[in-house]
């Protein structure tokens, strides 16, 4: 059975060449989760879809399907694209790697919609804020996935912690290099990170309990903006 969809609100993950002339896209919609869409004759000079298809762009597409692929039959801007710059253009492609990689398609996410969206704006302020948006959307995408994170009402700001995926946060001894402050899970439960060391124990953290996830696969966006950074 062929179904029709008519001008869903998503955004684009990846773009890549599919058969002759055509694109396979990848994008993340508010009521259908991630799809699969084929854009038919998208790589023409004189094709319909050319300059359409933007990433960190609002969009309304339209489509059918009648298996694993859709195939695009109308596409329209839903508002301006966003200015990311320099390495902010990176955290974009990371957020959409982190979707590409761990939302299996067609399994509706709504509120994740939403956060990615407003990871998104937030992508595009001051750098402290800009890191704390990629935290805050890590945890609130393993919580949509089942695999949320335990942060109880009874951490202590002062004492440090070790964290188990299964227990949840454990008391460490002070000298525990690999522990992380009570104060910086804190921040990450009440989704504010004011300083450098509470983001810093986030990102370690946030990256662990995504690791086992991927399949053994490492994430690629973090390493090619290293190497970018290491040859700068």
């Amino acid at each position: 059975m062929r179904t029709r969809v008519e001008l869903e609100p998503v955004y684009l993950l990846s773009s890549r060449a599919y058969r002759d002339s055509s694109l396979l896209l990848e994008v993340f919609s508010r009521a259908r989760g991630r799809v699969g869409l084929v854009a038919r004759s998208a790589r023409g000079g004189n094709s319909r879809w050319r300059g359409a298809l933007q990433s960190f762009t609002p969009l309304l597409l339209s489509w059918s399907e009648a298996g694993e692929l859709g195939t695009l039959s109308g596409a329209e801007a839903a508002g301006p694209a966003l200015a990311l710059q320099g390495e902010r253009v990176f955290h974009g492609w990371y957020l959409n790697e982190l979707l590409l990689r761990l939302l299996p398609r067609h399994d509706a996410h709504a509120s994740l919609f939403e956060r990615y969206a407003l990871a998104l704006a937030q992508l595009a302020g001051e750098a402290a804020l800009a890191e704390e948006a990629l935290r805050i959307f890590e945890k609130h995408l393993l919580a949509e996935l089942g695999y949320g994170l335990l942060l109880p009402d009874e951490l202590e700001p002062a004492q440090r912690y070790r964290y188990d995926a299964e227990l949840g946060p454990l008391p460490a001894v002070a000298d525990d290099a690999s522990a992380y402050a009570g104060a910086s899970l804190i921040g990450l439960r009440d989704e504010h990170l004011p300083d450098a060391p509470a983001r810093r124990d986030a990102l370690r953290l946030l990256r662990a309990a995504i690791a086992p996830h991927l399949g053994g696969k490492p994430l690629q966006t973090p390493r090619l903006l290293r190497e970018l950074k290491a040859r700068s």
